[in-house]
């Protein structure tokens, strides 16, 4: 197996945690809000089905082939020309993706804190640090999810504890004032952050205690769901119909927080929590993309290839996007769509030809 480390299904679920909730609570209340407008609280709830979907997806595809990788059983499933197209193409989309996640992270920080540093070189600089951690192995991604997550979820409950008495519930009223249809709309940008529970398909063969794996993917589901809610409504209750205005509502609000005029200015600390969080996010999505390029390349070990790759994605990083503006568009819009096909629509066909060829185990 060219991964030997083990990690429990708590662990799993922490890492799973964090590569929706790092950027999302950072992004998708503006995005969500430019469709579902006051609803955006309710849209969160709607796209975490897709988060549940996967979860049972990968459950069964790991019961039909067990201590197999979606790299490895789309060949059982379709043949080794076939499956190493499929291959092929889920390597690509987590190149295309892990640079996107990259740009994201480096646009967050120079567009708040670095303003004068080269975007390139905080990418670069993550990127580093992100590559020794894989390079390390699943463990120490696994005990580093389970510390730092830790953090970042008192972060979210303090700043919301810090905010009440800005809030303004009423803002949320009148509730589907317009209907259906805009919750629906303003769903699909967070089903493209759900849609990365598809990362269990290359998780569940290293854990130590799989019986447990569907488990704390459904619970690791349900706390993004909720933690989306928290911090929909957050930015709804401070800034009301102008949270689609705004690029990142969560520091906005962070600069809210004033205590008896002592205790302000707290966005460097939440910056660094937050850069936790980021860490484990990209580390996630650089360890699937080498994880998955050595099994397509059908190498013994997938350290050699971890810094080249490192240098490859802090260029698409750049490449991906002209700017933070165009990239929030494409998220919004066609990269949803892209992400879903891939992530949600392959799998659920290739479990449905699955089914059939295993149709005494189903």
């Amino acid at each position: 197996m060219i991964e030997k480390g083990k990690i429990s299904a708590f662990q799993m679920g922490m890492m799973m945690y964090s590569m929706p909730i790092a950027t999302g609570i950072v992004l998708l209340p503006a995005i969500t809000a430019k469709h579902a407008g006051r609803d955006l609280w309710l849209a969160a709830i709607l796209a975490s089905v897709v988060g549940f979907i996967l979860v049972y997806t990968a459950h069964r595809f790991n019961k039909f082939y067990p201590g197999k990788t979606i790299m490895e059983y789309s060949i059982s499933i379709l043949g080794r020309i076939p499956g190493k197209m499929m291959g092929f193409i889920y390597l690509f989309f987590y190149l295309h993706l892990s640079g996107i996640v990259i740009r994201q992270y480096g646009e967050f920080i120079v567009g708040n804190f670095l303003r004068k540093t080269p975007i390139t070189v905080v990418m670069g600089i993550m990127v580093l640090v992100c590559a020794l951690a894989v390079r390390s192995g699943l463990e120490v991604l696994g005990r580093s999810a389970q510390t730092f997550i830790f953090l970042l979820i008192c972060l979210i409950l303090v700043i919301t504890l810090l905010l009440i008495p800005e809030m303004k519930p009423g803002n949320m009223l009148p509730i589907l004032e317009h209907g259906l249809q805009p919750v629906i709309k303003g769903a699909f940008p967070p089903m493209d952050w759900f849609s990365s529970y598809f990362v269990m398909m290359f998780l569940l063969p290293f854990l130590s205690d799989k019986q447990n794996g569907m488990k704390w993917g459904m619970i690791s589901v349900f706390a993004v769901m909720v933690t989306m809610i928290i911090s929909n409504l957050i930015a709804l209750f401070l800034f009301s119909d102008i949270i689609a205005s705004l690029n990142y509502p969560l520091m906005a609000a962070v600069r809210k927080i004033s205590l008896a005029s002592f205790f302000e200015h707290v966005e460097a600390f939440v910056m660094a929590i937050w850069i936790l969080g980021a860490f484990i996010q990209i580390s996630m999505h650089f360890y699937t993309t080498v994880l998955a390029a050595a099994q397509w390349l059908e190498l013994e070990s997938y350290r050699p290839i971890v810094f080249p790759l490192g240098f490859l994605l802090t260029v698409l990083g750049v490449w991906v996007a002209p700017n933070s503006q165009e990239m929030s568009y494409i998220l919004g819009t066609t990269f949803t769509f892209y992400a879903l096909s891939i992530r949600l629509l392959i799998p659920l066909l290739l479990l449905l030809i699955a089914a059939v060829k295993n149709r005494k185990n189903v």
